[in-house]
């Protein structure tokens, strides 16, 4: 009865897809790959009550999981590769696709970059003139200040790729991408840095979950700020 329930599971999967599915279902068929002997569906209603959802799963740190009866490193292991896959994916699949070519793309291009990253990460996303993307580079981890976040390491990062444009960003990992004082400050610094050497700065993007605020353009999805406080 175990194994025909797992075909049934699987054969219901490259059948349908995971849209019908319920969370503790989309679990317990990831579970079947790191316990292979043993029903996964009661463990798969535990994760999901001590997390309250599927997305809170996978956000929890692997310390956090093997806290759960039931989860060992190789159950912690396979959880924490669904959103770094699901970065790696979104990243590559953008990177050989279509040019960033408006805030918009840029936006959702860097949202899917912060998933699964769940401290404050500083990067800098570098694009040649047609707005294909040359690479994005961690700078620093932790708050956006000046201190931390050196523009002549943004300028040296910039000229060394030899891009034509850049984007700075970071994630509020469990706020709301409200820009505060500082952010607003190394953006006016950094413009005025990337000026200097003729490389356009496009914004400054703050991502919070799958919303995100461009600080330079009051067009972007939910900004909070004038351009002229810039």
């Amino acid at each position: 009865m175990h194994k025909n329930h797992r075909d049934r599971v699987k054969k219901r999967f490259m059948a349908e897809g995971l849209d019908r599915f319920e969370p503790h279902n989309v679990l317990e068929l990831l579970l079947f790959y790191s316990i292979p002997q043993k029903d996964t569906n009661e463990l798969a209603h535990s994760l999901i009550e001590r997390f309250g959802s599927l997305s809170g799963v996978f956000d929890a740190s692997a310390e956090d999981l093997m806290s759960v009866k039931g989860v060992k490193e190789h159950t912690a292991t396979l959880i924490k590769m669904i959103p770094a896959l699901s970065r790696r994916y979104y990243i590559e699949k953008n990177q050989s696709g279509e040019a960033l070519s408006d805030m918009d793309k840029i936006g959702r291009y860097l949202v899917n970059y912060y998933i699964g990253i769940n401290i404050e990460t500083v990067v800098l996303l570098l694009l040649d003139n047609k707005f294909n993307v040359i690479d994005i580079v961690k700078i620093h981890e932790g708050s956006v200040n000046s201190s931390a976040v050196t523009m002549r390491k943004l300028v040296e990062t910039a000229l060394f790729k030899r891009a034509s444009m850049a984007v700075l960003a970071h994630n509020h990992p469990s706020g709301m991408p409200i820009p505060s004082s500082d952010d607003i400050f190394t953006t006016r610094e950094a413009k005025r840095a990337f000026d200097l050497v003729e490389i356009n700065l496009l914004g400054h993007i703050i991502v919070a979950g799958d919303t995100y605020v461009d600080i330079f353009n009051p067009n972007s999805p939910i900004s909070t700020k004038n351009e002229n406080e810039i």
